[in-house]
């Protein structure tokens, strides 16, 4: 019988935190059921009135080099695709519409994060990549355009500002360095109800 807790992943493979995030998603899949929700990140950061750290003159080099060295400290292969950030609407688009299972999302990343490709480039081999026809047209039902926006609004309406999030038990956890957090979590499901969380969260903002 199946106790594990439900939860969901929401995530756009233009994130290089949210690919190092599924490569140690084992630390919790003994714990949680995830389920990957592709999304489009830009979407979200408009809608959360964000702003992606590529975006970000200042931030850029910091963030990127920063990358490099997380993915050196966990081991994890770790390459830039030609350029970024860059367009993920189709690719994310057939994550929808193949309804990506954890073994081709993982793939959709290693494609750009390890093999450093962006899929706009290489649409073919890219689908190839994903275990798909070499002539697999970009997708552009309505349906699957429509999914995709759907996925993004609940992600925002779960309280997701970014990728990765992991959504569990109304609980928003967003980052690659939240796996400790989730599994001290799952240790002390009281946690956000002790008075410093709550407090917390409540904290009057000094400059309204």
């Amino acid at each position: 019988m199946n106790t594990k807790t439900s939860a969901t992943l929401y995530y756009d493979i233009i994130s290089p935190f949210a690919y190092l995030y599924i490569k140690q998603r084992q630390r919790l899949e003994g714990y949680l059921d995830i389920k990957p929700v592709p999304i489009l990140l830009g979407g979200l950061l408009r809608a959360t009135n964000n702003q992606g750290p590529g975006e970000v003159a200042v931030k850029r080099p910091h963030t990127y080099q920063f990358c490099v060295w997380q993915s050196e400290k966990l081991g994890i292969p770790f390459r830039f695709p030609e350029h970024h950030p860059f367009m993920t609407v189709a690719a994310q688009r057939l994550l929808v519409e193949q309804k990506a299972n954890w073994v081709m999302v993982e793939k959709a990343f290693d494609y750009v994060w390890m093999e450093g490709k962006d899929p706009n480039l290489s649409w073919s081999e890219f689908c190839n990549y994903l275990g798909l026809p070499a002539d697999t047209a970009k997708p552009e039902h309505p349906d699957v355009k429509a999914e995709l926006i759907e996925n993004t609004n609940q992600a925002k309406a779960d309280g997701a500002f970014g990728v990765p999030a992991l959504i569990f038990n109304k609980h928003c956890f967003w980052g690659v360095d939240t796996i400790d957090w989730v599994l001290d979590y799952l240790a002390r499901p009281g946690m956000f109800a002790e008075a410093s969380y709550a407090y917390a969260a409540n904290v009057p903002n000094g400059l309204n």
